[in-house]
């Protein structure tokens, strides 16, 4: 009775952790479809390129903590010429264009790291400091994990005082509300969209370099994220942050449990769970009427 209890335990906490790297990649689709009206479907495509960026990085400097800190300064910088020169000149022809454009962007970006860094799993060795187990709910459990939440944490309480304390955040938050009503008070709004979409990109850039380590660094890495990111987005309410982290981790506990209890249909799962909010709530849990 205890080996199984424990066993849920540890599962629950599992579930977090991939909780907590889905809110990286998902907190700044989510407020840039607020702010922007684009639903970017090349932003898995970021959390790819942080970890291919950290790999390169690595091998250079042999710091993990250097590549955590300059691998998403370069997704960011990435981010932030992708929506200057390709997706700004597109944004008044309508959201189609916008697909299509981010679709053929992520396209572009997976060739660019095949021919990069080619088409096999890159081994990424866990930073010496973190490879360590502790003794967790009677069970061993890696440090790295514990690290991923830990910092994860951190980003969250960091991003949180950014939007609600501060006059960038106030200017995030009424432009997701009313982006018209904020250009007309003077405030340069596609400086202040170019800085939101360099930031989402650089959150899932800097969740590509945690997740290399124990989830691999690959070509598809971007497809297989991209999948429960949307969910999340979705599930959460377009624009919504809290929305964001609460089905984070909704989703990385169902993912979690349901490799344990129903390995066939873990998948399955969270498309259910979608299914099930869209219909009780189409706009989402916290997401606003249309």
């Amino acid at each position: 009775m205890e080996s199984h209890l424990n066993t849920v335990l540890i599962t629950f906490v599992h579930g977090l952790v991939y909780g907590m790297l889905l809110f990286l990649v998902a907190s700044g689709l989510s407020i840039v479809f607020g702010m922007m009206g684009v639903l970017n479907l090349a932003h898995a495509s970021f959390y790819m390129l942080g970890a291919y960026f950290g790999y390169s990085v690595l091998g250079v400097t042999h710091s993990f903590w250097l590549s955590l800190l300059l691998a998403p300064v370069l997704v960011a910088l990435a981010g932030s010429l992708a929506e200057r020169f390709l997706l700004r000149p597109v944004h008044a022809a309508g959201h189609l264009f916008e697909l299509l454009l981010t679709i053929g962007l992520s396209l572009v970006m997976l060739e660019i790291v095949k021919w990069s860094w080619g088409t096999e799993p890159l081994p990424v060795a866990l930073p010496e400091s973190l490879s360590g187990t502790v003794q967790i709910f009677g069970s061993t459990y890696p440090v790295y994990r514990l690290f991923i939440f830990g910092f994860g944490s951190i980003v969250v309480i960091v991003l949180a005082g950014v939007l609600f304390k501060t006059n960038l955040g106030m200017i995030v938050r009424a432009a997701i509300d009313d982006p018209e009503m904020v250009s007309s008070l003077g405030t340069n709004t596609p400086l202040v969209f170019n800085l939101v979409f360099s930031l989402g990109a650089g959150l899932a850039g800097m969740a590509g370099v945690i997740a290399g380590p124990i989830l691999g660094i690959y070509p598809g890495m971007a497809q297989v994220m991209g999948l429960d990111v949307f969910v999340v987005v979705v599930v959460g309410g377009l624009g919504s942050l809290f929305g964001a982290i609460l089905a984070s981790f909704m989703i990385g506990e169902l993912q979690s449990f349901g490799v344990l209890l129903f390995p066939r249909f873990s998948l399955i799962l969270i498309f259910l769970l979608m299914a099930v909010v869209l219909s009780i709530k189409p706009q989402g849990m916290f997401g606003e009427k249309g």
